[in-house]
């Protein structure tokens, strides 16, 4: 019997009760209790811990992924602390320098690029789930990352993280752990030429118009489909986040398309440190 003749049988409170309880072990219950009994998280706890305002006071640039970064003079951010997110790995050998950290936890990302990741020589941050493909190690460290339970924004990264429709959010959250005063965004284009139903897992074509090289998500690559207002919403969740702390985020996307945060001029932001 399959599982629409098994639903006619059951009573609707009853099927709801019972397909509410599957669904949260299925996206919560099973990485909590993975939690308690694990020891491998504990000692993840202990490592995260290191990272706790170990940057309070500074300023650090998040770099997403669109095409304007090929619009936006890398070379400038050399020397300052950035996070980078999901492949930017793939700019590093060009750019001749790679970021401070890197946060990826969408799990088709983390499936497809397990090898790409744990070649990689910097601390890096990962969702809980990517321990089915990638092992912790003295750099690479897990986050308690999912899109169920409250939309909230969290300064705990050892605690739950909402991930907020996009890695660009808990980036955010992880560089308000960090003690960043200052998060500036660039690569951020909140802008897709691909479009459909928000979420949906597509496989790519042909090259690449989203990001910043027609490589990133090449052809035969899956992924999931952009759910903007979603994240849009967790971006302010971000912005009042910040502000009620002191501190602020920053767009200096070139061209981007994300109107939450204020606008500040790339080049300038060098200008005035000088």
């Amino acid at each position: 019997m399959d599982r629409q003749k098994y639903k006619r049988y059951v009573p609707r409170p009853l099927w709801k009760l019972g397909s509410d309880a599957y669904w949260w072990w299925h996206n919560r219950g099973r990485h909590e209790t993975a939690r308690i009994f694990s020891g491998e998280w504990s000692q993840n706890v202990a490592r995260l811990r290191a990272y706790k305002d170990i940057h309070a006071g500074k300023r650090c640039f998040l770099i997403g992924n669109g095409p304007s970064l090929r619009q936006t003079d890398m070379s400038l951010i050399k020397n300052e602390y950035s996070i980078g997110l999901n492949r930017l790995y793939m700019a590093f050998e060009e750019l001749g320098f790679s970021t401070t950290y890197l946060v990826s936890v969408n799990d088709l990302v983390l499936e497809q690029c397990a090898a790409d990741f744990s070649a990689l020589k910097m601390p890096c941050f990962f969702s809980w789930r990517a321990r089915r493909w990638l092992k912790a190690s003295p750099t690479l460290h897990f986050l308690d990352t999912d899109y169920t339970g409250p939309e909230n924004f969290s300064g705990d990264a050892t605690g739950r993280l909402f991930e907020g429709f996009t890695v660009t959010y808990v980036g955010m959250q992880l560089a308000f752990y960090m003690g960043f005063t200052e998060v500036i965004l660039i690569g951020v284009d909140h802008n897709f030429t691909t479009k459909g139903p928000a979420n949906t897992t597509v496989t790519s074509q042909g090259d690449d118009p989203n990001h910043f090289s027609p490589g990133y998500f090449g052809k035969g690559f899956r992924w999931q489909l952009p759910d903007l207002e979603g994240s849009e919403r967790a971006y302010i969740l971000a912005r009042e986040a910040y502000a009620k702390a002191g501190r602020r985020i920053v767009d200096a996307t070139v061209g981007g398309k994300l109107t939450i945060y204020p606008k500040v001029d790339y080049l300038g932001l060098f200008n005035k440190a000088k």
